[in-house]
């Protein structure tokens, strides 16, 4: 049996798939297995994807709840800020008044000093002048 020309080429070209063939199985077969991987990989980031969605969307509505109270306690602290405000006016009257008193008491103990009054002589006299007003309230002369 002879085999012509075109028979051998065929037969070469045959074997040449076969080869061919062999080879690129289990290259498929690794492709297979990394797209089976990579669909498992990409169906556990969806649902992870879904569950922080989830997450987002509590931490979203508790933040705009949060900032809903924040702000209605902004406004209670506003309104009593304004009602506070005459008492703190008031209160810095006052020290200005107290310092108006130091002052005055400051000047009329520089007078009594440069008057050369004693201590005790001043002392004495505020007392006289106590006890008089006192013997006139119970009608004493």
């Amino acid at each position: 049996m002879t085999i012509s020309y075109g028979a051998l080429a065929g037969l070469i070209a045959a074997i040449a798939f076969l080869i061919l063939v062999l080879f690129t199985i289990p290259m498929l077969l690794r492709t297979a297995k990394v797209l089976k991987q990579t669909s498992v990989a990409i169906q556990t980031t969806n649902e992870s994807l879904k569950m922080i969605t989830e997450d987002m969307n509590g931490l979203t509505r508790q933040t705009n709840d949060l900032l809903d109270k924040t702000n209605d306690l902004m406004t209670d602290v506003n309104g009593k800020m304004k009602t506070l405000d005459p008492v703190v006016k008031a209160a810095a009257d006052l020290g200005e008044s107290v310092s108006e008193l130091n002052d005055s008491s400051k000047k009329i103990a520089k007078r009594f000093s440069s008057n050369r009054l004693s201590h005790a002589g001043l002392v004495s006299s505020i007392a006289a002048t106590v006890f008089a007003r006192r013997r006139r309230r119970r009608g004493e002369n």
